[in-house]
């Protein structure tokens, strides 16, 4: 799978009031992001910046696409391990600091708790969780830490 891939969306903010930005409180933080033939994803700033906590915000889609890429990592590390999962969960969390005007994220930790077949699976099941890590384009990607912590255990 060597090569480039390249990705497009659209962002655009729907949140003028009528008024543009001519004050700090004077306008929404909606936005709308678009990739051609997928649903509408509806996003904002999060709460403490002014935005709708019933939209996605950009901290909450960074912390999705690291916990999604590991799974999609994982899965196809378990192929390769000829594990078979039947479920997987993960509680993901992240931390962000602000300081000043920026800041930035100094952690996201996931914990999947993994369903394997059978309890023979379970210790192949939890070393794939290295090359899901080492294999996940998003966590390459950033420069802060994201640790993996997993559970994993066989179907009853």
């Amino acid at each position: 799978m060597t090569g480039e891939h390249r990705y497009a969306l659209t962002t655009t903010w729907t949140g003028n009031r009528g008024h543009g930005t001519t004050g700090y409180r004077g306008y929404d933080r909606a936005v709308s992001v678009e990739v051609e033939g997928k649903p509408v994803l509806l996003g904002s700033a999060d709460r403490p910046f002014r935005g709708d906590p019933a939209r996605w915000n950009p901290e909450d889609l960074l912390l999705a696409a690291l916990s999604q890429c590991h799974l999609l990592s994982y899965l196809h590390a378990c192929v390769t391990r000829d594990v078979v999962v039947t479920d997987y969960v993960d509680l993901a969390s992240g931390v962000m600091v602000t300081e000043g005007n920026g800041g930035a994220f100094r952690e996201v930790v996931l914990r999947p708790r993994v369903v394997v077949a059978e309890a023979s699976m379970v210790d192949a099941a939890t070393a794939a969780h290295h090359d899901a890590h080492q294999w996940c384009f998003i966590a390459n990607s950033v420069n802060f830490a994201v640790r993996v912590v997993p559970t994993v255990v066989p179907a009853s």
